[in-house]
This record gives structure tokens, C-alpha cells and sequence, in this order.
């Protein structure tokens, strides 16, 4: 199945399926506990659209665990940035309809929390077909590392999801059922 046929499957799967349950934040602190993640990196999160999973949950209580957290503002090239946030700051809503932040503080997440419209067992995602986290994940991996971690449902699994050179495996998938390995 094609990647654009796929996508559409899914996506129409998760509209139909959405429910309001996310993601444990015991279950996201696990890792970077896990991994040795102190206090004071930045976590890179997203405003959830078109039914994905929530993450502004995690982002209030790591925000009130003295993590620093940003959300990422999309340019018209296919490109994105993180930029700093907290909860007591505004969003504007960008050219795409995603809120995003106000304040233009350019920061490099240590974390990435990723959305998908599908994943398989071997780490790797469906998106939206922009391109846009795999362009970044590729590009802040040229000066830093960067932990990945997919936010999806479980019934977002599918066998294989077709990759290409550019495609960018993740880290960690986690679902509100747990983590895939």
C-alpha cells in the first residue's frame, strides 16, 4: 500500500477511534529516568490536532518538574524550528491552523516527542507527508544528539510502514497501552 493510501486509512482509523486517554507521564519519565535525563534539558513537545494523541499533559507536569519545554513553528519550505514555551505564554495559531508559540527563542530539544499518523514494530513513522520531522530530526542530529519518542495509539500499528533514504527511525514508540520496543 502506498504511503498517501496508508496515510489516508489511518487517519480516517484514528478519527474514528480517538478517545481522550493519553499518554502516562510515569510511562514518559520512565525513560528518561532509564536513559539518565536530568532536570533542566529541553523536551520538544506539539499542540495535538486532527485527533493525535495528547502530550500537553506531560509538558505541564515535566514545565512543573523544571524541564523546559518548546513547540516547534513550521515555515512554508518544509522546514520547522523549536522554539522555547511555557504554559503561562500565549500561542498564535500558524499558517497550517497548529498553535504555536508567541515568543522566538530558537532552542534545541535533548527530547523530541513525535506525532504520527502510523508506526510499525521497527520504530518507524507515517506523518503527514511534509517531510517536516524527518528534515529536522536529520538536521539537529548533525550537531547533537536528540531522543525520539513517537506518541501514537496502539491501533495506529501497522505491519510495515513504507520507508524511503529519508525516512527517520525513532527512538521509543510509546502508546497509552505502553512501550513499543
Amino acid at each position: 500500500m502506498s504511503k498517501e493510501k496508508l496515510r489516508k486509512k489511518l487517519i480516517n482509523l484514528r478519527k474514528a477511534n480517538f478517545n481522550d486517554q493519553g499518554i502516562s507521564f510515569i510511562q514518559f519519565k520512565s525513560i528518561l529516568k532509564k536513559l539518565n535525563f536530568k532536570k533542566n534539558i529541553n523536551i520538544g513537545g506539539y499542540y495535538p490536532i486532527n485527533s493525535e494523541i495528547g502530550c500537553l499533559d506531560i509538558l505541564e507536569k515535566l514545565e512543573k518538574n523544571n524541564f523546559k519545554i518548546s513547540l516547534p513553528i513550521t515555515k512554508k519550505n518544509h522546514d520547522m524550528d523549536f522554539y522555547e514555551w511555557s504554559f503561562q505564554n500565549s500561542l498564535k495559531i500558524s499558517y497550517q491552523g497548529i498553535p504555536e508559540p508567541n515568543i522566538k527563542k530558537k532552542v534545541f530539544p535533548d527530547v523530541l516527542i513525535v506525532p504520527l499518523v502510523g508506526f510499525d514494530n521497527n520504530k518507524f513513522r507515517l506523518g503527514y507527508g511534509g517531510g517536516f520531522y524527518d528534515r529536522y530530526i536529520s538536521k539537529l542530529s548533525n550537531f547533537k544528539k536528540v531522543l525520539t519518542v513517537g506518541f501514537a495509539f496502539p491501533f495506529q500499528e501497522v505491519k510495515n510502514i513504507p520507508i524511503n533514504k529519508y525516512d527517520k527511525k525513532l527512538d521509543f514508540i510509546l502508546t497509552n497501552k505502553g512501550i513499543i520496543k
